[in-house]
This record gives C-alpha cells, structure tokens and sequence, in this order.
C-alpha cells in the first residue's frame, strides 16, 4: 500500500514539473539590458535568423525596459516582412548621425545577428530559391558601422557573427570593419552537406553546382555527403566523405579558456554555414576553433586553394578597452522553439530535443555550445553593468 502511494506522488510531481519550472522562470526578478540587434534576412516573422538570442534574452528575463520583454518579429533593425511581398525597411541606413549617437548611448549591447540580406528570388519567386538572383536588401553599411565604432568606444558589450562583414558588405566597409575588430576574412565561406549528389538532393544550391561544373571540366564527381566551400570570387571547391574527408562533418573544438569560462563541449559538430577568418592574435583571441578531418587527398585540395584546416570559430577581445566576440557561423539561426525558454532548469532535459543520430540536426548545436556560451557572456555583463552604476 505504501508502495503504491509512494508511486502516485512520485507521479504527481512529475505531472507537476513543467508547473513549478514555469513558476520557477515567472517569479524570477527582470533584469533591463537593452540589446541592439540587427538582422537583414528576415524572410518571416518568425525571425528565425535571431530566434536563439531572443530564446537566451526571454530565458534570462532580460527586458528591454523594465517591463516590458522583447518580441521577435519587432524589436531589431533591419528588413520586416509583410503580406502579398511587401516589406519594410528599419535599418540603421536611415537614422541620421545624432540617432546613431542616441543609439550607441541607450544601448547596452549590440548584436549582428546577420547581414546577408533578402533576395529577389527568395522573397518574390518563392519556388526558385536555389538560384542566385539580384539583393533586395542586405549588407554592412556606414551607419552600421558607426554603430560598432561608437559601442567600442564606449567599451560597450559588440557581438557579431557570420556574414556580418563578408558578402555583400562592400569592400570599402568590410575594410572598416576590419581594421576596427582585428579580423580579415578570407573570401571563403563553407557549409556541409548530408548529400551532394544532385539527382537525389534537389536542395543543392543550382550556382553552386553550375559554378562547380565551369571550373571542373564540367564534372560533378560527388554522391556522398561533404563539405563545399565557396569563395567570393565565385571560386567553388568540395571535399567529399570518405575520399577527401575522414570525418564528414566539420568540427568545433574548444580551447581550455572556451571550456573553462564559457562552459562549451570539447567537440560540437557544425553541419551548417560558416566563414573561415583571420584573426589578428596581438588583438583578439579564440576560444574555439572549426578542424577539417581531412585524408591526404583532401590536404592537398584545401592548399591547392589556400583553405586552412583549422579556423576560429569564437574569437574574443575582452579587456578595459573594449568587449568583441565574432563567431564564425551562424550561430544565432537554430530550429528550437520559443516556448522553452519560458521554463527554468529547461536545459537539464536538452537530450529530449534534438536527435543526435540526425547529421544535420543544429538544436544539439544550441542547447550544448550557443546557449550556454551566450548566457554567460550576457551573465558577466551584466554584473559588468551592475558594478559599473553601483560605481557611479
């Protein structure tokens, strides 16, 4: 008998769980932290291009004031989408140099979740998105970059991510940024692919194939999974699983420093878009690197191109002078649902939201490395912010 009742309220509490986490979340204190965040390729309202930093702020109670939360499909600057292919532009481009100054003095931090922008095919011939075609909207301009220089200056939190500063950032500005950050990048941007073979995958980018072919003797030799890499120039090269790779996916793989303080994985595979930087090491440090597994064949094709096999991933500038993270993919942009971050203590049962046996699953991706690392970037700064105006 004791046996049994024990069993219904073992039960009951169980039932009683998600209640008393979501109690737990809700009587949890707000904090305001005001984020800038910027995002140009919002094809939807879901805003699924910034979605995992609107999860970590709504997790952690961060306010944009001191009442009210932020809402995705609003609160950033860049492109709004609307019904039958109308769309609004709220981007930086528009503020005038004094906005700009208000900005950067109301903000506590900013983030560039992405600056590829919308195209023409994406947002007007929905069923050829494969295809390239001409921008909408989209790139790092002047006004952004004020922005960034105006949140240095004063050592105010500046996060960014891929795409931020490559294409199709003009040359002129990609430089600013540069030389503002410490980073260059190379021209190459990479993403794996679960199958490249182009009768099957039918989702394979039609450019990238077509590129392929004119540079290739018009061969396209792959059926396996893979890595493609594309430069800026229009310049594609692939290594495929098994003949130039002996792993298939790329790999992330944290430093003692990344473990250490912001409690990222030893290895997180990354089965998505990313850039390859330099980092200029007097000025910036990494916490993570991407590592090609490469044969020897594979070796060989990545010098043939000047492709390294080991990149950053997450690279830092932190000290009295400033605050700058650049994370070299995109990061922000994973499938999980908002409804999640409303329950405190979530993350002790991330094992039943992704499927790890799945190559091109990413939620895995944000429960192991984005949300812990954000979380504790943004934990730190706010007691930065906190001791600063007790200071004061």
């Amino acid at each position: 008998m004791l046996k049994k009742r024990l069993k219904h309220i073992i039960i009951i509490l169980v039932l009683l769980l998600p209640v008393f986490m979501f109690l737990a979340w809700f009587f949890t204190p707000k904090t305001k932290m005001v984020a800038a965040i910027i995002d140009k390729t919002v094809l939807t309202t879901e805003g699924q291009e910034h979605i995992s930093l609107d999860w970590v702020l709504n997790y952690k109670k961060y306010t944009k004031t001191s009442t009210k939360f932020y809402k995705r499909s609003e609160d950033y600057f860049g492109f709004f989408p609307k019904e039958n292919e109308e769309f609004d532009l709220r981007g930086l481009e528009r503020f005038p140099s004094n906005k700009i100054e208000q900005l950067s003095n109301d903000a506590d931090l900013v983030y560039f979740t992405d600056t590829y922008g919308i195209y023409t095919n994406e947002w007007y011939e929905q069923d050829n998105q494969t295809e390239r075609s001409g921008i909408v909207y989209g790139g790092l301009k002047e006004n952004d970059m004020d922005l960034l220089r105006k949140m240095k200056e004063k050592n105010k939190l500046v996060i960014t991510e891929f795409n931020t500063f490559g294409s199709p950032t003009s040359f002129d500005i990609r430089r600013k940024f540069e030389r503002t950050f410490g980073l260059k990048w190379t021209g190459w941007t990479g993403r794996y692919f679960d199958n490249l073979d182009t009768l099957t995958n039918k989702e394979l980018p039609r450019w990238l194939i077509r590129n392929y072919l004119n540079q290739h003797g018009n061969k396209w030799p792959f059926k396996k999974s893979g890595v493609a890499f594309v430069h800026e120039s229009d310049q594609v090269t692939i290594l495929e699983d098994s003949i130039h790779l002996e792993r298939e996916i790329p790999q992330i793989l944290s430093n003692d420093y990344g473990k250490e303080r912001f409690s990222l994985p030893d290895e997180m595979k990354y089965p998505f878009w990313f850039d390859i930087v330099q980092n200029n090491s007097a000025i910036n440090k990494t916490a993570a690197n991407y590592k090609l597994y490469t044969t020897e064949k594979g070796s060989q094709e990545l010098k043939k191109y000047g492709i390294p096999s080991s990149f950053p991933a997450v690279t830092y500038h932190i000290d009295s002078d400033y605050e700058f993270y650049y994370f070299s993919g995109d990061f922000c942009d994973n499938p999980i649902t908002m409804g999640t971050s409303y329950f405190k203590g979530i993350g002790l049962f991330q094992r039943f939201f992704y499927n790890d046996r799945d190559k091109t699953e990413r939620a895995s991706f944000f429960w192991k490395f984005y949300r812990p690392m954000l979380q504790t970037i943004l934990e730190d700064y706010e007691k930065k912010i906190s001791a600063e105006n007790n200071e004061s």
